[in-house]
């Protein structure tokens, strides 16, 4: 499987912990990544700035889903089931 033209979904739904170019506190969730373009294309894609986790995350249909709605809808969920809870010590 390769990437939806035009989706970005993987670039806005999961926070980011990692510094990337234009910021260095990561990425929230939700928010849109500063290297994601306008025409949702990662501008790092393939260049050495770009994190190590955006490179090793796999284009998956359980991820992707049908189109970008539902990616947006899987990646937020894989993002909520995973996120640290601060304060939580059930580790």
């Amino acid at each position: 499987m390769t990437c939806r033209p035009g989706c970005g979904a993987c670039c806005i739904a999961p926070s980011l912990s990692s510094p990337l170019p234009g910021m260095p506190e990561g990425k929230p969730a939700g928010a849109r990544c500063a290297q994601l373009s306008m025409d949702n294309r990662c501008m790092l894609f393939e260049l050495p700035e770009r994190p190590a986790v955006c490179a090793s995350f796999p284009v998956m249909a359980e991820h992707c889903g049908s189109d970008r709605d539902e990616a947006l809808a899987l990646l937020a969920e894989l993002e909520r089931m995973t996120a640290v809870v601060h304060g939580d010590d059930r580790t």
